[in-house]
């Protein structure tokens, strides 16, 4: 029985569920002997199904639906209805349901199946036609039987997919900068079957000939070549060589011309001119079914690393923000010319530790996900430290909670941490900082740019022998680091985590890496890390390099820039479940 218990000041999702008296459940006039009263709600179903295989005995129903009407064995028609509930050890995880109502009359059953599917359609944000890309070797090589695992909840909920299985690195990096404007309003979104490498080559496909964005801020000091341009430094048009012709695994096309900078779609094509693609956009999707060796994006804006969970968070039409960082390569090489290369991360990009685990698994990838075990143990015992100088805008602000901070001259300062560990405000689902707006209004992308327009912002300078640098977008929870990089960063408040683990003792490093592994760990708290909470870095290296990990991607650079955008693309997800 359906009842809508809405009101106007507040909206409840109705519900679906057999009345019980003494025992005995009653729906669409059949009498169900029950125990529990069964209830759902409809926010919580993604389809309604009339099963076409004819009539059916009640004797022959599971035995959660089994009935008796007067001790009669009689023939019913029926439909399901498909759903989830929470796993009460792991509230983030859904488990599939099925609910099966029936009656003597088919047109009865019909009619009930008619208005609940117009029900549906009243729930908002739901998707209807979906772009799938499908990685058949991502982690174990299990990309195809974990899409064909999911699949039926997509026909279910009669989402139409056009599934595209890639054949090659970069197709499907070449297919998403290929579409125009008119192809991409024909979506509702788009699905990655694979892993945070795999969603990083969509994500810059789309984002990398299309975002017209200015360069991230730098210190006067850190390029010479180039020349200011409202408040932001940003490349001559006349020195930007287009490279989309040559590209290799680590270079993305350029960005466009500066002259262009603004947040729409511009493209050249005459038929695309009159389609509009406003950025950020609220209705456009990213989703992605793990099937990855981390899948650390996954686990931060869902709560967990499971693929039913993530269909149903895409049917159901889930939305949460997400912050993307824009990594800006100046020079490859010490000796290269100035030009600029873009790459997003929606994770992590790291640089030493991070990247030399992540070249030296290149080597081993007939070991799959065990490679990163392997090879990070081998770079371990080399404690290859790099020199390199950092710079940071350092927002003045109460919610910057800082594990370090050093002074313009490089001094390191007094740490400041929280007292209790219970103080962190972690991103859970209706996250408050997440969804707190700006103090001051802004349009176009400074709006996606909050903290570089206060006031309270100066640079400051860190230089010396480093481990690893790196900036986390998110937590980046996986598996390995329950609590991830840093536990309280969260999906859309516009900053990133740099973390600077300063060249340190042997030992010393191996127990702040296992404070990773720890669920309530301290891994910030070390004398030689500093953590920084900041929405723009420069980097320069000098002497023996390293390579950049973005992403899970090769990315090499001797000098580079990087900025985050706050709230730039739209996930289906809600958060982590509390």
């Amino acid at each position: 029985m359906l009842h809508d218990n809405t009101r106007r000041d507040k909206v409840q999702h109705p519900k679906l569920f057999l009345r019980t008296v003494n025992d005995v459940s009653t729906c669409l006039g059949i009498k169900y002997f029950s125990k529990v009263a069964t209830g759902i709600k409809l926010s919580d179903i993604y389809a309604f199904e009339l099963n076409d295989h004819g009539s059916i005995h009640i004797s022959s129903l599971p035995p959660a639906t089994e009935c008796l009407l007067l001790g009669q064995d009689i023939k019913m028609y029926s439909f399901t209805v498909h759903g989830f509930i929470r796993n009460k050890n792991q509230p983030s995880q859904c488990i599939l349901v099925e609910y099966t109502f029936g009656h003597k009359n088919l047109p009865t059953c019909q009619m009930w199946v008619n208005q609940l599917n117009a029900s549906l359609k009243h729930e908002v944000g739901r998707p209807k036609n979906l772009l799938v890309f499908v990685h058949p070797r991502s982690g174990k090589g299990n990309g195809c039987r974990t899409w064909e695992a999911v699949a039926p909840i997509f026909s279910r909920a009669k989402v139409e997919t056009k599934v595209i299985v890639t054949e090659r690195a970069g197709e499907a990096f070449d297919v998403m900068s290929s579409l125009t404007n008119v192809e991409l309003n024909s979506y509702d979104g788009v699905v990655a079957v694979g892993g945070d490498g795999f969603f990083n080559e969509i994500l810059n496909g789309f984002l990398s000939p299309r975002f017209k964005a200015p360069y991230p801020p730098t210190p006067s000091d850190f390029v010479h070549l180039v020349k200011d341009n409202d408040d932001s430094l940003v490349l001559d048009e006349d020195e930007i060589v287009d490279e989309t012709s040559s590209r290799n695994e680590d270079q993305f096309p350029l960005i466009s011309s500066p002259k262009q900078s603004g947040s729409r779609i511009s493209n050249s094509n005459s038929e695309d001119k009159a389609a509009e693609f406003p950025l950020p956009n609220e209705w456009f999707r990213f989703g992605i079914i793990p099937a990855g060796s981390t899948d650390a994006i996954v686990i931060c804006t869902t709560g967990t690393r499971d693929p039913i969970t993530s269909a149903l968070h895409i049917v159901l039409g889930k939305r949460v923000h997400l912050d993307i960082a824009q990594v800006v390569r100046w020079k490859r090489t010490p000796k290269s010319e100035v030009e600029p290369h873009v790459r997003y991360a929606a994770s992590f990009s790291g640089y030493g530790f991070y990247g030399d685990v992540i070249t030296e698994s290149e080597k081993y990838r007939w070991m799959g996900p065990k490679r990163y075990d392997y090879a990070g143990t081998m770079v371990f015992l080399k404690h290859r430290s790099y020199e390199a100088e950092i710079t940071y805008l350092d927002v003045e602000s109460d919610e910057t909670n800082l594990t370090s901070r050093r002074d313009h001259e490089g001094n390191l300062l007094q740490a400041i941490r929280s007292p209790q560990k219970s103080e962190r405000c972690i991103c859970r689902i209706n996250c408050k900082v997440c969804n707190e707006k700006p103090n001051h209004a802004s349009v176009g992308v400074c709006s996606l740019t909050p903290h570089l327009n206060s006031e309270e912002t100066r640079w400051a300078r860190s230089k010396g022998r480093f481990l690893s640098v790196g900036a986390a977008v998110i937590s980046c929870r996986n598996e390995k680091a329950p609590d991830g990089l840093v536990a309280d960063a969260h999906l859309s408040d516009g900053f990133l985590h740099l973390i600077l683990i300063r060249d340190c003792p042997h030992v010393s490093y191996l127990w702040h890496l296992t404070q990773l592994t720890r669920r309530g760990g301290s891994p910030l708290n070390f004398k030689f890390v500093e953590h920084h909470k900041t929405p723009a870095f420069t980097f320069t290296s000098s002497g023996n390099e390293s390579v950049w990990n973005v992403d899970g991607e090769i990315f090499q650079a001797h000098q580079l820039s990087a900025q985050v955008f706050r709230g730039l693309v739209c996930m289906f997800a809600s958060g982590p479940e509390v």
